[in-house]
């Protein structure tokens, strides 16, 4: 038995079978195909509910870019404790010369299409092909996504708007597109959902995610067994 199925096998006798059956039913709800990239978002009450909506609709991966901006999720009572069910990466300006390229290049090497929102596009959410992975790119509360942003982009999508105002504020926005998107990928003949192996990785997450100081379980787990 290999490292990591012996730690799913120790974690897994700290938590409830409810907890273990949940877990289970929602890693198959688990997706890749859509993941999101923050550009420079600051404003707590924002970030904390982007979080909060990728995790209620399944998507898995979030990019987090800061340039000029720390990214502060700390609106407790709005991400509900989302962000460890997430996976969270981060690009920062003190550790590499170009954050958004850094991420974008990355990501484009990987399969994905990068997609900005902009309320001058003519794609909109239902007409967005679907046929590779897509990252929604969004940005600040006051400026929105940088230039640099938009020329990295592929395509930009707008969302539809009968109102005075131009544009959503943006955890409005992500929502709306996140909810579109995922809706459309789980009614497509498409490889949406996680691998068996990425199913197991993130279960050990989950599971370590679950119970109280898990580092030092882990550690005197594996002290025990003689793997340290």
């Amino acid at each position: 038995m290999d490292k990591q199925k012996k730690l799913i096998e120790y974690f897994s006798g700290h938590l409830t079978d409810s907890r273990k059956i949940l877990i289970e039913s929602l890693l198959k709800e688990r997706t890749r195909y859509v993941s999101v990239v923050l550009e420079d978002i600051h404003q707590s009450l924002n970030a904390s509910a982007i979080l909060r909506s990728c995790d209620g609709f399944g998507v898995q991966d979030v990019h987090i870019i800061e340039q000029k901006n720390n990214f502060i999720e700390i609106k407790r009572n709005i991400a509900m404790g989302t962000s460890k069910w997430l996976n969270l990466k981060y690009y920062k300006s003190a550790t590499l010369e170009n954050p958004i390229k850094t991420a974008i290049t990355g990501l484009k090497n990987n399969g994905y299409t990068i997609v900005a929102t902009s309320p001058h596009a003519t794609d909109t959410l239902e007409t967005l092909s679907l046929d590779t992975k897509v990252a929604l790119l969004f940005g600040t509360e006051d400026e929105g996504l940088t230039k640099e942003a938009f020329d990295l982009a592929d395509k930009t999508i707008k969302i539809p708007m009968y109102g005075f105002a131009e544009s959503f504020n943006v955890s409005v926005s992500a929502a709306l597109c996140l909810y579109a998107l995922t809706t459309r990928i789980r009614a497509l003949n498409i490889a949406w959902q996680l691998t068996s192996q990425e199913q197991e990785e993130l279960k050990l997450l989950w599971y370590k995610s679950s119970v109280v100081n898990p580092e030092f379980h882990e550690r005197r787990f594996l002290q025990e067994q003689g793997l340290l």
